[in-house]
C-alpha cells in the first residue's frame, strides 16, 4: 500500500474517502500548527467533484451526502475543540509558540474579531486560509462567549464546507471528464481562497499608511 500524503488532497481522498474529509476538516479547523499544513479548500472542492463524476457507468467514487455530512461534522467539531484549547490554554499558549505563522495568525484573528465583532468575524474567518486554523483557539483565549462562538462558528463552518463541496459537485455534474483537470482546478481554488487574505493585507497596510499621514491612530485603527 502506498504511503498517504496528508497534505495532498488526492492521496487523502483515494485512501480514506469521506472519512478523510472529516479528519482533515477537524484538524484544520482547530489544531493550530497541524492545521496550517492540511488541505481545506483544496480537499472539499475535489471531494465534491469526485461525488459527481462517473466512469464507464460506474457510480461516483464518493457519495455526496457522506462527504457533506463528514465535512460539516469535522468542521464544526474541530472548531469547538480549538475553542476549548484556547479557553483552557489561554493567550500564552498562542503567543509562546516558535512558529511565526501561528503568531501572525493570532494577530490577524485579533484584528478580525475587533473590526467585525464576534459574529461576522467567525463567519468571515472560515473563508480565509491559515486564519481559520488559529481563529477558533484565539476566540477561546480572548474570551468570546461560548454560546456566541458555537452558533456563529457553526453558521460559518456549514456555509464554508457545504458551499465548496456543492460547487465541486455541480462542476463535476456538468462537465465531462472534469476529474482529469483537478490539478488546474485546485490551483484556481487556492488562488480564489487567498483573495480574502490579500484584501486584509492591503487594507491593513493602507490603514497604517493613513495613520502615519494623519499622525494619529484614529483612522483605520481597527485594522491593527
Amino acid at each position: 500500500m502506498n504511503a498517504v500524503n496528508p497534505t495532498d488532497s488526492a492521496s487523502l481522498l483515494t485512501a480514506f474517502g469521506a472519512l478523510g474529509v472529516l479528519a482533515v476538516t477537524f484538524a484544520e479547523s482547530g489544531l493550530l500548527v497541524v492545521g496550517f499544513f492540511l488541505p481545506g479548500d483544496t480537499l472539499l472542492f475535489p471531494a465534491g467533484v469526485l461525488s459527481a463524476v462517473q466512469h464507464g457507468g460506474q457510480p461516483p467514487r464518493l457519495v455526496l451526502w457522506q462527504v457533506m455530512l463528514c465535512a460539516a461534522v469535522g468542521t464544526v467539531a474541530g472548531a469547538q475543540v480549538g475553542f476549548l484549547i484556547g479557553r483552557h490554554g489561554g493567550r500564552a499558549l498562542l503567543t509562546r509558540t516558535s512558529s511565526r505563522r501561528v503568531r501572525e495568525g493570532v494577530a490577524r484573528a485579533e484584528r478580525l474579531l475587533a473590526r467585525y465583532g464576534y459574529r461576522k468575524a467567525l463567519v468571515i474567518g472560515r473563508f480565509v486560509p491559515m486564519l481559520r486554523s488559529v481563529l477558533h483557539p484565539a476566540a477561546g483565549a480572548l474570551g468570546v462567549p461560548a454560546g456566541t462562538f458555537t452558533v456563529w462558528q457553526t453558521v460559518g463552518g456549514v456555509l464554508w464546507s457545504q458551499s465548496l463541496v456543492l460547487m465541486g459537485w455541480a462542476l463535476g455534474s456538468s462537465v465531462d471528464d472534469v476529474d482529469d483537470c483537478l490539478l488546474p482546478l485546485i490551483a484556481v481554488v487556492v488562488a480564489l481562497s487567498l483573495v480574502p487574505l490579500l484584501v486584509e493585507v492591503v487594507r491593513s497596510r493602507r490603514g497604517r499608511g493613513e495613520d502615519g499621514r494623519d499622525g494619529t491612530g484614529d483612522t483605520g485603527g481597527t485594522d491593527d
